[in-house]
């Protein structure tokens, strides 16, 4: 898993806006996007309990929402 970078938040951040502006996008996918930036982050910092457990929390809503689509 590799190490996110500012243009991966960057543009997940601006596809998240243009959702909540006006509707585009799809909400399960990006909080798909959003789990696995967050799953990223928490691999590259492995001593970070508290970034795992966001990472974990983002993951079973996006799951969530997948099954329910």
């Amino acid at each position: 898993m590799s190490r996110p970078t500012i243009p991966d938040v960057t543009a997940l951040i601006a596809d998240l806006a243009d959702h909540r502006k006006f509707g585009v996008g799809d909400y399960s996918e990006l909080m798909s996007r959003k789990a696995d930036l967050l799953e990223r982050i928490a691999a590259d910092w492995p001593g970070d309990t508290e970034a795992a457990e966001v990472a974990a929390t983002a993951r079973a809503r996006a799951d969530e929402l997948k099954s329910t689509d």
